[in-house]
Order: C-alpha cells, then structure tokens, then sequence
C-alpha cells in the first residue's frame, strides 16, 4: 500500500486569494452553494470566523475524481460518504462541503485542505492514498478538526487516523464466479487488470485473494495480471483489458482499477467480468458476474457519529480501521444472470465461514467446492499456501498470514498467477 502515484488531470486545480477555479470549489453537495473561501481565505487555519455555529456539524471530502461519477472508487466513496451521514442525521445536501478532481499532490492537496477548513468543515476524509502526507501535516496545524485518510498507514494519537478493510475476502468471492465461469466456458485463462502488482500490499493481495478463489472452483486456472502503473487511467485500464482478451485469450477479466472500462472491453469482446468497487452490471450487462464492493458507510457512519459525540476521543474510539465481511464493510455486489448456477451457493458457504471468523483466505487450508446447484457442498483441506515459485508461505493446517502482512508486506503472488508485463 505504500504508493504515492500523481495523476495527470485535464482540469487545472488552482487556489487564488480568496476564490477557487470554477468546478473545484467545495460546496455543500448538490446545492451549488458558494464556498465560504470567498468569505475566508485559505489561510485562516480554521479561525472562529471559519468553525461552524454551535450544534452544526459539517463534513469535508476531497475525492481523486468526481463526485458524479456512476461507478467505480469515486463513486463508491461518496455513496458510502452520503449514506453514512443519512444514518447520523446529518444532511448531504447542507452539510458536505467537497473537493473533487484533486490530484495526489502534496501542494494541491492542502490547498483543498484549507478550503474545507474555511468552510468550518468538523472532519475531512480524503480518499485517495496520495494525500497521506499533507493530510498528515494539516492534522497538526488544525487540531480541532478530524483528519481521516482512507488506506495508509499513517495516525496521530489525537485527530488523524487511517481506514481500509478486508477488500481480499471480497476478491475472494469474486474469485468463485470467475473460477464457475471458466468452467463453464472451457477456459482456465482469467485475466486481471491491476493499477500496480507486488510493489503494494493493496493490489498483490486482491489479487492472491481472487486467484485462490477462482481455484477453489477450478484447480486449473491460471490468473494473467496486466499491472497499468496507475490508479486511475481509463485508457490503460482499456488497453491492458484488450491485451489480456486477446493476447493470452482470457475469458473472464478481474481488475483492481478505478473505473468500469475493463468490464466494457470484456462486454465489447463477448467475456466475462467480474469488476470493483460498485455493481458494474449496468456498464456490462452481457459480461459482468458480480464485483467485490466496499460499503463504506459501516465506516463513514461509525466515524461521524464519534466525531459528533466525543471528537477529543475519536481515536480512542475509533481508530485505525480495519474490518471486513463481519462488519459489512466489503462484500460482493448481487450476482447477475451472467452466474453459473452453483455460483451463489458456493459464495455463501465461503462467506459464512469467514463472518463466523472459522477460516480466512490466506491459510494453510483451502477451500474446495462441489455439487450442482441446491446442493452444493465446501470441504476444507490443508494445503501449504505457497507462491507461485514454489515457496512455503504459511504450513498447511497453518493459521492466515497477520493483518501487517495483508496490509503491509504481501509482496509475492501465490500459486496459479503469472505477471504479464
């Protein structure tokens, strides 16, 4: 996880003295309001002028893309963002100020920082792994406003922490209705289109968990990663998509990338998908199976209602987070008719044995499943989980790997999955 990657974006995101670039202001979501830095300038570093009045609670985001995207990581967030706040009472279309389309870059992304502050902002999430550092460095200037960064692995033990969750226990399921698809259609080549690949935990442990959930179904398919460097590229996301398609004859493409394009090459080429973030269906209604999905609003609520009921004991009560299936943070999306028929059995059973915390991915026991649909059954066997040079990473009969390997340190791929560039 440990990335820092600038995207190059069409639009010029610029701070002058008191007012922002059209289309960069942070506004209470869907009002157009006018920003408050027309009232205070960037540098009032959250003065009594800027907090808001006794009993208002405002929330800040600064998002990589646009709030109005359909799907994809954006959209994800900012759905999860809303929901979250409808759950506390609070009110998107009054209380949260964004910043979108704002790239990973450290000076950029104080200056939205400041904005949110002006604007009287209690808390500000920002999305994107990128603004690590700045977020870090405006954490201590304004102590009175909750900093909360998405992935990462920088805190504070007073007003700054990080979230994330089990996303690999999602790819996991993902993994099954690829592995049933292969099956049905004969081919073991599943393709994944992945922003980077061993160099970041994030990604290389997505990707492990999805191949050893497509071979629990099919003990012979083999997962080509196509890493595009970026996250966020639609073009790469679309040639890389193509390539793993046509060149290594892939019939179903996984990804790990922000929006929706690999499933529309897949649709465009008669395969199969299964995508990230949010239900991709919509964008690929011949191709898609299902997606592993974050509902982050199991964060965003927790997160805003301790901000609003204790912030000077928010990271006391809250924390780094980092959950998965059993708190409703990450899940697949409703299958679709695309599904092989044993499909949503088989993503149950799995399911319902990690919820109950009675296996999870990265053990030394594997899961194997069998039977038609109805009547499918799970039979655990204990098999060393290795890489795919044949290395011993976890005995079998042997417990998951530790959080601060998923999370930090996973830098291998396991067995069954080849880089292809």
């Amino acid at each position: 996880m440990k990335k820092l990657v600038s995207l190059v974006l069409t639009a010029v995101f610029a701070v002058t003295s008191c007012i922002s670039l059209a289309g960069c202001n942070a506004q209470p979501a869907a009002t157009g309001a006018t920003s408050k830095q027309e009232e205070t300038t960037a540098g009032s570093k959250g003065s009594d002028e800027a907090k808001p009045a006794a009993g208002d609670f405002k929330v800040g985001a600064i998002y990589i893309n646009s709030q109005n995207d359909t799907s994809g990581y954006t959209f994800a967030h900012h759905k999860g963002i809303t929901e979250g706040m409808k759950q506390v009472g609070l009110d998107p279309s009054k209380d949260l100020y964004i910043v979108d389309n704002v790239p990973e870059d450290d000076e950029k992304v104080k200056q939205a920082i400041d904005q949110l502050a002006g604007d009287g902002c209690n808390i500000i999430f920002g999305i994107s792994f990128g603004y690590i550092n700045a977020m870090k460095e405006k954490a201590d200037e304004y102590p009175d406003i909750i900093f909360s960064h998405a992935t990462g692995y920088m805190s504070n033990d007073k007003n700054f922490n990080n979230y994330f969750g089990r996303i690999y226990q999602a790819r996991y399921l993902a993994g099954i209705a690829a592995g049933y698809k292969s099956l049905a259609i004969k081919n073991d080549n599943i393709g994944y289109v992945s922003a980077w690949g061993t160099e970041y935990a994030e990604t290389c442990s997505g990707i492990n968990g999805f191949a050893l959930g497509a071979r629990s179904v099919n003990p012979n398919a083999k997962v080509y990663v196509y890493e595009i460097s970026t996250w966020g590229d639609q073009e790469k996301e679309r040639q890389a998509a193509q390539v793993l398609i046509d060149t290594y004859k892939c019939g179903v493409i996984g990804q790990h990338c922000d929006s929706a394009q690999p499933q529309i090459v897949a649709n465009e080429k008669g395969v199969f998908g299964c995508g990230y973030n949010s239900d991709m269906t919509a964008e690929a209604p011949k191709a898609h199976l299902c997606a592993a999905i974050w509902n982050w609003s199991a964060y965003y609520s927790t997160a805003m209602k301790a901000a609003m009921t204790d912030k000077a004991s928010f990271m006391k009560n809250v924390g780094n987070y980092y959950q998965g299936l059993n708190a409703g943070l990450v899940d697949v999306s409703p299958l679709s008719e695309n599904c092989e028929p044993e499909t949503a059995d088989a993503i149950k059973l799995a399911k319902d044995l990690m919820i109950a915390g009675k296996w999870d991915v990265f053990s030394g026991v594997k899961l194997s499943f069998s039977g038609k649909a109805g009547a499918v059954t799970v039979e655990q066997k204990n098999d060393a989980l290795k890489d795919n040079k044949g290395e011993e990473k976890v005995a079998a009969g042997g417990a998951s790997v530790g959080d601060d390997v998923i999370q930090g340190s996973m830098n291998y791929y396991v067995d069954g999955v080849t880089q292809v560039n």
